[in-house]
């Protein structure tokens, strides 16, 4: 029985209007040529900045919906940062495509998880992301702490103490906390704390 021929996606970006993606789809089309790969679907983000996220780059964000449809078996890219160049949003991307069951080939760093010493990548990739959300969660928590000692009150600013006592009047006299909201141009969450703080319960919409 003849084995499943792989089908393949091409990713590719560049970040100038000057600059051309003709030569990357050509080799990587090559490439697929060569491996027996049958590509199936091509996306691009022209004249975009690596540095952008995922809803910045349309390209890339119907690339990641297909690969979680499983349209293809590899994603195929000129090479890593053409993937991204923050390192916490291309970690998501490539994990993104390992939740799906998806490889990934990125022909400037030799990477190929359709091979068995590709995979490793996958798993390595995994450990970092755990290490930058924990750097990004103690940088927060150290600014946090600063902010505190040098005596900042953290949150939102409170609202007038002639405004609070509208919003109580209105409160009291029956309204709800949505009417109340728009009545004195506040959002309902400060309606609803300081209806909580008057010990409520307060009808949302009357």
């Amino acid at each position: 029985m003849m084995a499943r021929k792989r089908s393949a996606a091409i990713y590719v970006r560049v970040s100038t209007d000057k600059q051309t993606v003709e030569n990357q789809v050509k080799e990587l089309r090559q490439i697929a040529e060569r491996r027996g790969w049958e590509v199936v679907a091509q996306y691009s983000d022209a004249g975009i900045s690596g540095s952008k996220g995922r809803d910045g780059r349309p390209g890339l964000d119907q690339m990641l919906k297909d690969a979680q449809r499983r349209r293809f078996d590899v994603v195929m890219a000129w090479a890593i940062d053409r993937l991204g160049r923050s390192l916490i949003d291309l970690l998501g991307t490539i994990q993104t495509l390992e939740a799906c069951g998806v490889d990934l080939y990125l022909d400037q760093q030799a990477i190929d998880t359709t091979m068995p010493a590709g995979r490793l990548m996958f798993q390595v990739t995994g450990a970092f992301a755990e290490f930058e959300r924990s750097m990004i969660r103690q940088r927060i928590n150290a600014g946090l702490k600063r902010a505190v000692e040098a005596g900042k009150t953290l949150g939102r600013p409170r609202i007038s103490e002639k405004l609070e006592k509208r919003i109580r009047e209105h409160l009291q006299a029956g309204n709800g906390i949505i009417k109340v909201a728009r009545e004195v141009g506040v959002g309902t969450g400060t309606v609803q704390r300081i209806a909580r703080e008057m010990g409520g319960p307060f009808d949302a919409a009357a």
